[in-house]
């Protein structure tokens, strides 16, 4: 059976201790389908993300022509083996010239997706016309699309956002006039140099490197922190370490999925259950070294997440540090510079640290899945939170509340899995908190839902309840769970 359209989260009476996995990085696993297409050979793909965003992607690969197999990972059931067999930088598929509405590509919401994809046909021969949901309509891709068009392609498209037809390498020096421009012969110069900004993505300058070796481009990349966006150093890494010839690739686990997890630890542990003291009769110095190492570890949550990153490719393996064990909490957090999506996580639980906190830079949440800053101060608001939005410099402040302060809520997904994930998991403090939709998060954690139930120490042991007219009717549990 199906996830319910609301359920309920029940809160924890008591301090959990789990170990637990998650599956593979979409970012990493998205990037690598790409990286695996324009290889010289057989590239095998271990812990692949199995997730909505990552299928989408294989199977516009598949329509593009390319052999894509997919085997089961057995230890985690929302990984896969992915085994690509890359064409040397070839795209084989595409519509004719003479057919100006190209073959179609279906990208859903997944930003990846239509922004990887929009770069990797101008390698292509052929016409190809690339569309999604509505949201991805009127997601940004202008700056993208103005980047291939000063490479030479032809990129036809509404606003400059999706649905949009794009032209490959000789598509359009082949379309007889009467289907050009205006019924008229329009000559692009090819030529070798882009510029690209990240202002609003940085998956813009992603996708324009992922193809640049097989397109003979070189990129420029500006915007805020454009030589230091975590996101775009993943990509130039991922690159430098990919077998172009063939070969075996592992992803690593998804530091945002992960996060959540690692906020249900800071949420219920205590000074005392880290079981830890502090020498006596020492330095002061000595003492903020011990306080220093006691705080960066991830060892002192309650709850882990197994193989954790170490690769500095995801920002966002830098949340047990920014968010250190409490009663601490950063006073600002950069969406930046310190984390990425998983600073939802931390807005989300904030209300439960013991001074205000900010959260700054984000512009990009406003044009991801849904407006996020819009979605996250209402919903927290719902539940009793004191929230404030300076909308000139992009922030949200959140307010220190008592548990008598807050309550539960009807949460709105806004079909967004992060909203969905980040308030289950304040649904394990707040009693009330319900969530609709809650089958979204099949676009990067189908088994989210399954993690949480699943008795400790692999998983939350949280109790779950389908709702119904506003009364619990049934209590879920395993495939009921699952999200496809």
């Amino acid at each position: 059976m199906a996830l319910p359209d609301l359920i309920e989260i029940v809160p924890l009476d008591k301090p959990v201790r789990a170990e637990i996995t998650v599956p593979g990085s979409k970012s990493i696993t998205n990037r690598s389908l790409i990286l695996a297409a324009l290889a010289d050979g057989e590239v095998t793909l271990e812990g692949a993300l199995w997730s909505e965003d990552t299928q989408i992607m294989v199977w516009c690969l598949q329509e593009l022509g390319f052999m894509v197999n997919v085997a089961p990972d057995p230890n985690e059931i929302c990984n896969r083996t992915i085994t690509v067999y890359g064409q040397g930088g070839k795209v084989p598929g595409g519509g004719t010239p003479t057919h100006l509405s190209g073959l179609e590509l279906f990208v859903g919401n997944a930003g990846t997706a239509a922004r990887f994809l929009a770069a990797f046909v101008c390698l292509g021969k052929g016409v190809y016309r690339l569309h999604g949901v509505s949201r991805m309509h009127e997601r940004p891709q202008a700056a993208l699309f103005q980047a291939l068009r000063e490479l030479g392609y032809r990129v036809d498209a509404p606003n400059d956002k999706l649905p949009a037809v794009i032209y490959g390498r000789d598509a359009f020096h082949s379309v007889p006039d009467s289907k050009k421009e205006n019924g008229n012969a329009v000559e692009r110069v090819p030529t070798s140099r882009c510029t690209v900004s990240i202002e609003e993505s940085s998956q813009f300058a992603s996708a324009l490197l992922l193809c640049a070796k097989h397109g003979a481009w070189k990129v420029e990349v500006t915007g805020e922190n454009a030589e230091e966006s975590p996101y775009v150093a993943m990509t130039t890494k991922m690159i430098e370490a990919f077998p172009h010839h063939g070969g075996k690739f592992r992803i690593e686990p998804d530091a945002s999925s992960g996060s959540y997890f690692w906020a249900t630890g800071w949420l219920f542990n205590t000074q005392t259950e880290n079981n830890i003291s502090a020498p006596v009769n020492i330095s002061l110095y000595d003492l903020m070294l011990f306080l220093q190492k006691r705080t960066d570890s991830p060892k002192f949550f309650s709850v882990r997440v197994l193989g954790w990153p170490d690769s500095n490719w995801q920002i966002d393996q830098k949340f047990p540090k920014v968010v250190p064990a409490p009663p601490q909490f950063p006073g600002i957090v950069s969406r930046a510079t310190d984390l990425g999506d998983s600073i939802m996580t931390a807005i989300v639980i904030a209300p439960f640290a013991l001074s205000k906190s900010q959260f700054s830079d984000l512009g990009r949440l406003r044009v991801q899945e849904t407006e996020r800053v819009v979605a996250l101060q209402t919903e927290l608001k719902k539940c009793g939170v004191r929230v404030e939005e300076d909308k000139a410099h992009d922030t949200l402040t959140i307010y220190p509340a008592q548990m008598e302060e807050l309550h539960g809520a009807e949460i709105e997904t806004y079909n967004d899995h992060r909203m969905a994930m980040c308030f289950a998991i304040l649904g394990l403090k707040v009693p009330g908190i319900k969530i609709k939709n809650p089958a979204c998060v099949k676009k990067t954690f189908p088994n989210f839902f399954q993690k949480m139930a699943a008795p400790p120490p692999k998983g939350l042991g949280a109790t779950i309840w389908e709702i119904k007219n506003g009364q619990r009717t049934r209590k879920l549990s395993g495939e009921d769970l699952f999200a496809d």
